[in-house]
């Protein structure tokens, strides 16, 4: 096992009929803006479930922020901050809103020229404004950890940001929230924490038994509960599930002392910028792709895998890590997710080159858990997911 530091300063707050407790957790004295999306929350009855437990304090609302969220708006919001003199935000919503809220934690207290700078130069926050989430839907885990992906629609980029400064105040989850996600948003975000512990585990082995078994368990929780929570989003046993599966799938825990990959979230993040996909089907379809053209790297867990999450115990390693990457694209097209580029645009060709020449501008010549992955080979892979 790799040498590691862990600190996670989120305080979580989970269960039924949490989001009453938002008031005992940010300071009376505090000017909030509370940030949200397309407006479910004030058809579900959370806005209103917040609104009441935020009766005593100074509120101002900022709506809108899109899917992928979209760094003009966030600007109008930046505004919003720096106008009204907020000093606590809080963002009601999925992974979308609170990247988002994280980006403007961020900003609200950078003094550099752009606060674009602060993705495009990596810049660490340190420390941001501070900020609660109430999470509306299970999928990213950034209510538990201190990243974020803000899109840019004028340049067609979607980059990340991140820093111990990020890490939410507290996070209530309140399992109750999923009965109300459209079918096709569960979908994501089931795939979403399936891929997340993919990233943290599909690399190859360092003794990290216990790390491993972790892993293990989100996934093999992930496809028991997955027909569940579609079936019925009211079954609270497969819904609290779900919401802590994929919060625990990208907390930091499971990455500790292993080594990562995240290329497919990379080349991920392309096909969102450019042709809008939906981020948790972006991976779904690159990760397979991914894992063949990376096989000989990954052949040793990818038979563990097998072996552990699909009972595939007969043939060689090969045979059984091969098999692996069957079953998990099969996991996904059950889900009701397509896994081939040109299931989602017939304006296909001419992309592998595309990012290649991406990534080439940006300095990424070395993705994947080995750095190694050059853009040369990133343009294979996306090619092979056509």
């Amino acid at each position: 096992m790799n040498n590691f530091d862990f600190k996670n300063p989120t305080k979580i707050i989970f269960g039924k009929d949490t989001i009453k407790n938002i008031k005992e957790e940010i300071p009376a004295d505090a000017k909030v803006l509370l940030l949200y999306g397309g407006g479910s929350i004030k058809k579900n009855g959370i806005y209103e479930q917040v609104k009441t437990a935020l009766a005593d304090v100074d509120v101002t609302e900022f709506g809108g922020i899109p899917a992928n969220p979209e760094y003009a708006k966030l600007m109008d919001a930046l505004t919003v901050i720096k106008d009204e003199n907020i000093t606590y935000l809080l963002a009601v919503g999925g992974g979308s809103v609170i990247d988002g809220t994280k980006f403007l934690s961020a900003a609200a207290v950078y003094d550099g020229e752009t606060p674009w700078d602060i993705l495009t130069k990596n810049i660490r926050t340190e420390k941001g404004m501070p900020f609660g989430t109430v999470l509306t839907l299970p999928a990213t885990g950034s209510e538990m950890n201190s990243g974020a992906v803000i899109t840019r629609e004028e340049t067609k980029e979607k980059l990340a940001m991140g820093g111990p400064g990020l890490f939410p105040v507290f996070s209530i989850l309140d399992p109750q929230v999923i009965t109300s996600i459209p079918k096709r948003q569960l979908v994501n975000g089931l795939t979403d924490a399936f891929t997340h512990v993919l990233e943290q585990y599909m690399t190859y082995p360092v003794g990290a038994l216990l790390q491993d078994r972790f892993a293990e368990s989100i996934l093999q929780t992930l496809i028991e509960i997955a027909p569940k929570v579609l079936e019925d989003p009211t079954d609270y046993k497969a819904a609290s599930n779900f919401m802590w599966s994929c919060t625990m799938a990208l907390n930091g825990l499971i990455q500790k002392g292993v080594p990562t990959d995240w290329a497919v979230h990379a080349i991920g993040h392309e096909l969102t910028a450019l042709f809008g996909i939906d981020h948790a089907r972006t991976l779904a379809v690159i990760a397979p792709s991914h894992y063949k053209f990376n096989f000989e790297d990954k052949k040793e867990k990818l038979a563990q895998y097998a072996e552990r999450i699909w009972g595939i115990t007969e043939g060689s390693t090969d045979d059984k890590a091969y098999e692996a990457i069957t079953k998990t694209e099969a996991f996904f097209n059950n889900l009701g997710i397509d896994t081939k580029l040109s299931d989602y645009t017939k304006e296909y060709e001419g992309t592998a080159e595309k990012i290649a020449q991406r990534f080439t501008d940006r300095g990424w010549t070395g993705l994947g858990e080995h750095q190694t992955l050059s853009p040369e080979r990133v343009e294979k892979i996306v090619k092979m997911a056509y």
